[in-house]
């Protein structure tokens, strides 16, 4: 665990001369004042640059100082967004990270509030992104951060809830990230074990020879193309003594994603080891919320499998029977997120949540709709929209709301099924994905967040690698509201 050394009193010339490396936060200014250490060093670049110190609230700088240090500068806005804020904070830590450094000195200035606000992103920030994150090169020079000192604020509870936060995210990334090899659906439950043991988590799985028992036939007809009958839908429990509502969470969980018989060309098969994203954060979230003692009932349901094409894999125009007996016409095997996930949800549902909120990188149109940087949400609830939009802007993990209309469904209408799985002119198919979801949430409150926003290439807000954990942040700004 990383030490954070906390001081109210603002660095001074003293400590900052003992300091390798240091990050400062400062308000928005025109003008530098002259008693800011390392000022000497900060106006020699800016003019070297032609930069005013205003242009610090857009971009950060950095450079070494006159002691031999490696120092970043950046401004903070309090017209500035959460997003906006973590992304500045983001890549001004980044110089400093890449030089694996045992420690890191933050001093932030300003006013009371906003000092708080630098003190918490640059400290979840330096957490979520000094993490080792899974790297099978035979050459690693990575070292990891051991000790961050904070001048200028301190938090009255160490970080603990942000530590959580941080701990979630690095868990759904470091998940993601495993390669298909080593995540097996198999391997996965071993791990997902481990976790609920250390966590005090109660924990029961479906594997296929139950669910095949109880009719689940939805999620059978996709598992059932592996050789090996390793899938399986996992159920976490976490209980809190003052808790006076439930919530369910549900993850996708295909840990490889070949298309089956409607194969995808290697373009889009590449990186389908990370089809499993919606479960990870699903995972994060339940850890995030489990350190911070959040004062709810949560379910976490896993729906692992993988999509593999096979003489047993399910096949276009196959009608299959899911869990609360509705049938379903395959019109397209690559459409496999929400046939797992529609006797997953039935489960959930079924424990009658007061809320559900699945997870899940469900549809190449909702990346096309949104690209990388927003993730889109359906809710079946006005006040829900409302909630998952406001959490996004508090969190800084965006997401958009997309329309649930019922007429929409009419493109899922079948001749020999209740209803299709989706339609292969793939037009729309977020808000068609969604609409077919809802048939099994039994009316439930219910939230759906189809991750675009699971990758995004240089990083995204506070995080900068790639594969980001979009979710975890989002999910915990939600749940305090509840």
């Amino acid at each position: 665990m990383i030490k954070i050394v906390q001081n109210s009193s603002p660095m001074t010339e003293a400590a900052l001369a003992k300091a390798s490396h240091v990050l400062f936060v400062l308000p928005k200014a025109s003008s530098l004042a002259v008693d800011l250490p390392g000022v000497v060093a900060l106006r020699a670049r800016l003019a070297r640059r032609r930069m005013k110190p205003e242009a610090l609230a857009k971009t950060s700088l950095s450079g070494d100082l006159e002691q031999g240090g490696l120092a970043a500068w950046v401004m903070l806005d309090d017209q500035q967004t959460p997003f906006e804020r973590h992304t500045l904070l983001r890549k001004a830590l980044q110089p400093l990270l890449a030089e694996h450094p045992k420690e890191i000195a933050i001093a932030v200035f300003g006013n009371a509030e906003m000092r708080r606000l630098a003190a918490e992103a640059c400290v979840y920030a330096a957490l979520v992104n000094s993490a080792a994150l899974p790297l099978r090169k035979k050459e690693d020079d990575s070292r990891p951060l051991q000790k961050l000192a904070l001048y200028g604020y301190k938090a009255e509870n160490d970080f603990s809830a942000l530590r959580g936060q941080a701990e979630g995210n690095v868990l759904a990334r470091k998940l993601t990230m495993l390669p298909a090899n080593e995540l097996t659906p198999g391997l996965y439950r071993e791990r997902i074990r481990k976790l609920a043991r250390e966590n005090g988590w109660k924990y029961a799985e479906y594997d296929m020879k139950k669910l095949r028992k109880v009719g689940a036939g939805a999620f059978v007809a996709v598992a059932q193309g592996s050789s090996e009958d390793d899938a399986a839908i996992v159920h976490l429990s976490y209980r809190h003594p003052q808790a006076k509502k439930t919530v369910a969470l549900v993850g996708k969980g295909i840990c490889f994603d070949t298309g089956g018989h409607n194969l995808k060309p290697a373009r889009y098969m590449h990186g389908m080891h990370e089809d499993m994203n919606g479960s990870a954060v699903s995972l994060g979230l339940l850890l995030a919320a489990t350190r911070a003692e959040l004062p709810l009932n949560i379910d976490c349901w896993l729906a692992l499998a993988q999509n593999h094409i096979s003489p047993k894999a399910y096949k276009q125009g196959d009608v299959v029977t899911a869990l609360n007996g509705t049938t379903i016409e395959i019109v397209h095997t690559d459409a496999e997120g929400r046939m797992v996930l529609a006797d997953t949800l039935t489960m959930a549902a079924r424990e009658k949540p007061d809320l559900i909120v699945d997870f899940a990188t469900l549809t190449g149109s909702m990346a096309t709709a949104l690209g990388a940087r927003y993730s889109g949400i359906f809710a079946n609830r006005d006040a829900l929209v409302e909630q998952a939009v406001a959490a996004g802007k508090k969190s800084g993990e965006r997401v958009c709301a997309f329309p649930l209309d019922a007429d929409y469904e009419e493109g899922l209408d079948s001749q020999i099924a209740d209803i299709k799985q989706c339609t292969l002119e793939g037009e729309a198919d977020h808000i068609l994905a969604a609409r077919f979801l809802m048939r099994f949430i039994e009316e439930r409150a219910w939230l759906h967040v189809d991750l675009s926003a699971s990758n995004c290439k240089g990083g995204l807000g506070a995080v900068a690698s790639d594969v980001n954990g979009f979710g975890v942040g989002w999910g915990m700004a939600l749940l305090r509201g509840m």
